[in-house]
């Protein structure tokens, strides 16, 4: 594309055209981003970053709740019209660029080799996540498959057990489809998520991308939390409750165990905030999934939490640093780009927790972009801050918390 997108008579955006070529990749990524203010503007100035080899096969739309999202949405309809859509509100978009705050993020694959299927579900009364995810999965079952598949989810964040967006994916993709993605959110504000198909807005929903290659596609998750109890047995939960550990009840095992400041112990926001760093380990196999406590109930002694914390597993109460988080994000880049065989990485897309997000003070929130931008040779990346991220390759589980997961397109 040369220049700008200029608003067309009416305020649509004319058709988004690729640069023409002869030799298009076989699979490549690119990225715009805008931190303007004004909608319409924000996307004319993502849009002009995308100097596209080839046709759009996925377009993924990362945005600040504070746009208009319906906007975002007609926008990016008749800029890219044969492009498929999903998208989602975020808590902190990432671009190439790095971290970015109250921005708008554009994130375009394509590529000869590269085929894409979308799909999408919603969740209410009689028809919960579970059941969301497993029609929006369905769109593996039209996906025209190559060597390499996996199956993106984006799913609301305030929508309950996220735990169960997973489940709905599994009785679809079944152990052979790696999974990735995450939860939206509203930049804590904990009122209202939105999700994203073609022009369509939605809250309450699961949207999906079954995306296949004939080169390699890589998936990383790490979180960097260190495991501070000894193992305790979940003898009481139920959906988002943690109930009992020992059979004692958790919110007083947790108390008793960390000894945090007075206000931590009745105070919600002080409560929430000791918590992000926190977090609750679940023993997965070779692995320990994380689990964010959002909040707990005095009164029955119970711990609130993101996800399931399933009766009969061993339970964890974890701690990390800055440093700690750095190094999970490096593990997490590094799993994935291993995963294509030696070879460069087109692009990469990102799943950060914003729990981690709010680790770092102002003036170390580049350093986690800028490590997985060096460990990735200057890859195109894109990503968003989330209320939770999805990540399986392998074995049971598969929703995490205070984790990076990464996909890597080779």
């Amino acid at each position: 594309m040369e220049g700008r997108p200029r608003l067309a008579p009416g305020g649509a955006f004319p058709p988004f055209h690729a640069r023409p070529s002869m030799a298009e990749p076989q699979s490549w990524v690119r990225v715009g981003s805008s931190t303007g203010g004004e909608t319409s503007a924000a996307l004319e100035e993502a849009l002009s970053q995308l100097d596209l080899p080839g046709p759009g096969k996925l377009l993924v739309v990362m945005a600040a709740p504070r746009y208009d999202l319906q906007v975002v949405s007609d926008g990016r309809q008749l800029a890219l019209p044969d492009c498929p859509r999903i998208g989602c509100s975020s808590s902190g978009e990432i671009a190439s660029s790095g971290a970015l705050t109250q921005s708008l993020v554009l994130w375009v694959l394509g590529g000869t080799g590269v085929r894409v299927s979308t799909g999408w579900g919603t969740h209410d009364v009689g028809h919960g996540l579970r059941q969301a995810a497993f029609k929006a999965a369905q769109c593996l079952e039209r996906l025209e498959r190559r060597a390499h598949t996996v199956l993106m989810l984006l799913s609301d964040g305030l929508g309950g057990d996220q735990m169960e967006v997973v489940r709905g994916a599994y009785d679809v993709a079944h152990v052979d489809v790696p999974l990735v993605g995450g939860c939206a959110g509203d930049y804590l504000a904990m009122r209202r998520t939105h999700q994203f198909h073609g022009s369509r807005v939605m809250s309450g929903a699961v949207v999906a991308a079954a995306i296949s290659s004939d080169r390699p596609l890589g998936v990383g998750v790490s979180h960097g939390w260190t495991p501070m109890s000894e193992p305790m047995l979940v003898t009481g939960s139920k959906a988002t409750r943690l109930s009992s550990l020992d059979d004692r009840p958790a919110l007083q095992v947790y108390l008793d165990f960390f000894q945090p400041p007075p206000p931590v112990r009745s105070d919600p926001q002080a409560f929430a905030d000791f918590a992000a760093t926190h977090p609750i380990g679940i023993r997965r196999r070779d692995k320990i999934e994380m689990r964010h406590i959002t909040g707990f109930d005095a009164e029955r002694g119970d711990l609130i939490t993101v996800a399931e914390v399933p009766q009969g597993a061993l339970a964890f109460l974890t701690a990390g640093s800055v440093d700690s988080v750095l190094g999970a994000a490096a593990q997490s880049c590094r799993s994935a780009l291993e995963s294509l065989g030696g070879e460069p990485a087109a692009g990469l897309l990102l799943f950060d927790c914003v729990a981690r997000r709010s680790l770092f003070e102002e003036e170390r929130m580049q350093e986690e972009t800028e490590l997985i931008r060096r460990s990735s040779g200057g890859a195109p990346m894109g990503g968003f801050y989330t209320y939770g991220e999805i990540g399986r390759t392998k074995g049971a589980g598969g929703f995490h918390n205070q984790t990076l997961v990464t996909l890597a397109i080779g």
